[in-house]
């Protein structure tokens, strides 16, 4: 089933999917929703087999950043509910009706600019910006004003509120205070409360169980990544990563003293030295700023040596292996690991950066119960 003809892939754990979602839902209280968050082509593990696992594991439905991506669920077969947290265009609002896809509402103008056939029904949530800054309706009267519209048309279904936090994922909770009180300030002032409130990412999710609303939207911890190292301590479970790259050795040679390695000739040997390379580069999202990280061969750490090409690496190994031997750049090798947190700090980012970068010209490969189900190529 490897549908793919390089040796780099990235292995999806389905399995470590489920477990996180489900563990989160156990934390929950049983009236509250879950909603998983597969925008980003799942924060690159893929939407389609990542909503599919999430909804088995007891997702009430799915959230995405634009359009397209809650439509390409919808042609792949997904019938579930799906919500679109960004903003979308008026003139496209007749194909989330037609296909049951609920948008997002964020300022006073936009239902006024939406034409819809009759018969067609448009599911709202509107979006409140209670100290994020990126999008949504500030102030009572504007929420009010949208409301009214929504309440003077047959056309459109106010479905939810929601607000995002700016700061969950830090140990300090003023300013998460601070936004959900203005939050609660903006929900109590209508007359009707719609089916769906929600202010919860996964940090709001797993540290305040949901914040007090109805519904959470459960994002990178989904995919078993921390929303930050300074609140790990604080996760009521020890997550699972569901994400590990791989390659394999395809040639190695030995060099003699004094000899260089890769463009600019920037490594010398030191000594007779055993080099590997590695068929990943920068075209696949491990960029160039990696040379000198550490890639696991054999259960043991071995440094990327010289720059970074397009689509090769070059590794220093300890002795002469053969070719076809395993590498893993991130993920578990024996007793050794190398996490996604490992991979940002070189590249002075956060985790969610490092998968949504690794290209879809790397194949995704999709486990389950410790079998590949299905393989994901973008390129066949």
């Amino acid at each position: 089933m490897m549908e793919f003809y390089r040796d780099t892939w990235a292995e999806i754990d389905l399995d470590a999917i489920k477990w996180n979602v489900e563990k989160t839902i156990e934390e929950l209280d049983p009236s509250v929703a879950l909603f998983a968050v597969v925008k980003a082509n799942a924060y690159g593990h893929g939407d389609v087999q990542v909503a599919r696992s999430a909804l088995q594991a007891g997702a009430k439905g799915l959230a995405v950043a634009f359009l397209d991506e809650a439509l390409k669920l919808r042609a792949s077969g997904i019938d579930a509910p799906i919500l679109v947290l960004g903003a979308s265009r008026p003139e496209d609002a007749h194909l989330a009706a037609e296909h049951r896809i609920s948008v997002t509402v964020h300022d006073e103008d936009w239902l006024s600019k939406v034409y819809l056939k009759k018969g067609l029904l448009l599911n709202i949530h509107i979006k409140c910006d209670t100290g994020m800054g990126r999008i949504g309706l500030k102030t009572k009267e504007e929420l009010r004003h949208v409301a009214g519209q929504i309440d003077q048309s047959d056309s459109f279904v106010f479905e939810g509120i929601f607000t995002h936090f700016a700061t969950a994922d830090e140990p300090e909770t003023n300013y998460v205070e601070k936004q959900l009180e203005h939050f609660q300030h903006l929900v109590n002032s209508l007359s009707v409360k719609p089916p769906f409130v929600h202010c919860s990412n996964s940090a709001a999710t797993l540290r305040f169980k949901g914040a007090g609303c109805n519904t959470v939207r459960l994002g990178i911890s989904m995919y078993g990544l921390t929303p930050s190292t300074d609140i790990a301590p604080l996760l009521p479970f020890q997550l699972k990563p569901a994400f590990s790259l791989k390659s394999k050795l395809v040639h190695v040679k030995k060099l003699k003293p004094g000899e260089k390695v890769s463009y600019g000739a920037t490594y010398e040997a030191s000594e007779y030295e055993w080099i590997g390379t590695l068929p990943i580069g920068y075209a696949d999202g491990w960029i160039r700023k990696l040379e000198g990280q550490d890639v696991l061969i054999d259960g043991r750490r071995m440094p990327i040596v010289g720059r970074i090409c397009m689509d090769q690496c070059m590794v220093r190994l300890p002795k002469e292996y053969k070719t076809g031997t395993l590498a893993t750049l991130i993920g578990r090798q024996g007793n050794e690991e190398i996490t996604m947190e490992e991979i940002a700090e070189k590249r002075e980012t956060i985790n969610y950066e490092i998968p949504c970068v690794i290209t879809s010209r790397v194949p995704r490969v999709y486990i389950e119960k410790e079998k590949i189900i299905s393989v994901a190529n973008s390129l066949l």
